[in-house]
């Protein structure tokens, strides 16, 4: 099944779609999709009234879908974890993962707008597997540990202008905050649904070239060590996000001139059995 949230901007209702097609109201089960309902049993319960008929079928026609998690806690991000992505850009294969943080304001809807942020000349795109943590997890001991705290998997875009990122100093998060950087959804989808984190496909394209084509397999960390190496250094908590990184194929890793983002450009993205994303780019 697949957890959404429909509506304008703010007005969000909680949703779900079964393998059918149909979408039905979530309202009667939580008053949103977000870490409490993650944490509270929320996916059994909707099982549960989906199969004794409890649920209303919503009209989705014409409706904005919305990020598929009310309120992220915590938005963290794993770099250079493709050997190919830290190849083309040059950077060290790093020994243990590189972590950094976006705010949770970053995120919007999978069809939203992205904006290029004023004086940027090098916003870039990837494509990433999210990770929605769905029980708290801190100190974890071993893989399966980690990987019983992971509530959903989602479509991520860690959208990045690059000259914000490594050229005006201090840390990379300066070129991962700016506003509409992390589209989410279009949906998220229960963790006990996808058989395995390391075998999905991912593609990106740019006005319908593909940039990039790859799979969640040549991760050089994958999912469950993410996790678990993480809660050894804070606290993840139902509603926290982990965008776990982006195979090769950046505007960054390509030849001058390097083709970054401008206002008018069609970004699309999708991983197996998460959906699609599509944003229009506009200017901040």
């Amino acid at each position: 099944m697949q957890l959404l949230r429909l509506g304008p901007v703010g007005d969000e209702r909680p949703a779900v779609r079964t393998d059918d097609g149909t979408t039905y109201d979530l309202l009667p089960i939580t008053p949103d999709i977000d870490g409490a309902f993650l944490a509270n049993d929320g996916v059994n319960r909707v099982r549960a009234a989906l199969e004794a008929g409890e649920l209303e079928v919503l009209d989705t026609e014409g409706v904005r879908v919305g990020p598929p998690l009310a309120r992220p806690g915590k938005v963290i991000c794993i770099g250079l974890n493709y050997r190919d992505h830290a190849e083309e850009t040059g950077a060290d294969i790093p020994g243990e993962p590189v972590m950094f943080l976006k705010t949770p304001d970053t995120v919007v809807g999978p069809y939203d707008e992205v904006l290029v942020p004023r004086r940027s000349v090098k916003t870039d795109w990837e494509v990433e597997l999210g990770v929605v943590i769905g029980r708290t997890a801190r100190y974890l001991e071993s893989e399966e540990d980690a990987l019983s705290c992971v509530g959903a998997y989602v479509l991520s875009h860690d959208v990045s202008e690059r000259e914000f990122q490594i050229e005006r100093g201090g840390t990379w998060d300066k070129g991962k905050n700016c506003e509409t950087f992390n589209p989410l959804g279009p949906f998220l989808v229960p963790a006990d649904e996808i058989s395995d984190p390391q075998s999905l496909e991912m593609r990106l394209w740019v006005n319908g070239e593909i940039k990039q084509n790859s799979s969640t397999k040549n991760m050089i960390f994958p999912v469950a060590e993410i996790v678990r190496y993480l809660s050894q250094f804070l606290v993840l908590r139902p509603g926290d996000v982990i965008n776990t990184g982006t195979p090769a194929g950046v505007a960054l890793g390509q030849p001058e001139p390097k083709p970054y983002l401008r206002a008018g450009d069609v970004v699309e993205l999708e991983i197996e059995g998460l959906g699609k994303q599509r944003q229009t780019l506009g200017q901040a």
